[in-house]
């Protein structure tokens, strides 16, 4: 799928002279891959405005999930926002549709996750031996056997969350590397729904937020938590 420069502007939620953060689509990959031909790097330009150069990755979100990305739009801003994230002074929230749910409200998820390679990919095992992963859980709703999840990671591991709610006996429904087979393919339901970190002028804080995708938001609606 190609994106026009309106559809590209239309999924900016916030702009200013130094950061934007657009909505991810589902199903795009962030930049170049040996085996991807259409990747976000592609569209960047298309919101480039009147700047020398396109904005920059400040950091990444998988292919299947969608939301808030924090782009950078010069060099000086990319390095102050790549500290921000290496310090944990951005805080991210996440939504996910899961398969079974906690008991509890809400709760931790403290388990250590080292990569392995499995074939065709590399995913995340935990591994006592490895760097720690830390998430933060909240249960907002469940019924007929899934659970709608709020999801705020404290460090920021590969496959974090996924990794995390399938060790957890709650894989997120559409999970081909960590959760269970489910013919027809179902898209992953996972989305970055909120981001907040300081203001690089030290003016207060930024602070987006994404609406579902719509194989999600379907979902959600269907389970009456929309």
């Amino acid at each position: 799928m190609s994106y026009t420069a309106q559809e590209m502007r239309d999924r900016v939620l916030y702009e200013d002279d130094r950061v934007i953060i657009l909505n991810k689509p589902y199903g795009l990959q962030v930049h170049y891959g040996t085996k991807c031909t259409d990747h976000l790097e592609l569209y960047l330009p298309l919101i480039q405005g009147d700047r020398p150069e396109p904005p920059r990755l400040a950091h990444r979100l998988d292919k299947e999930t969608a939301g808030c990305l924090v782009l950078a739009r010069d060099v000086e801003a990319a390095a102050r926002l790549g500290a921000m994230f290496l310090d944990g002074r951005v805080r991210k929230t996440y939504w996910a549709v899961v398969m079974g749910g906690p008991k509890a409200v809400e709760g931790v998820i403290d388990l250590p996750l080292g990569k392995v390679r499995v074939p065709g990919t590399s995913k995340m095992v935990v591994d006592v031996a490895a760097k720690p992963a830390l998430t933060r859980w909240k249960r907002l709703g469940q019924s007929d056997g899934l659970s709608h999840m709020e999801l705020y990671p404290r460090t920021g591991r590969m496959h974090q969350l996924r990794a995390h709610c399938a060790y957890m006996a709650m894989p997120i429904l559409g999970d081909r590397i960590y959760g269970a087979e489910m013919p027809p393919p179902v898209p992953l339901h996972l989305l970055a729904r909120s981001i907040r970190f300081p203001s690089l002028d030290g003016a207060g804080e930024i602070i987006a937020t994404a609406p579902p995708p719509p194989h999600m938001a379907e979902t959600l609606a269907a389970m009456g938590w929309a």
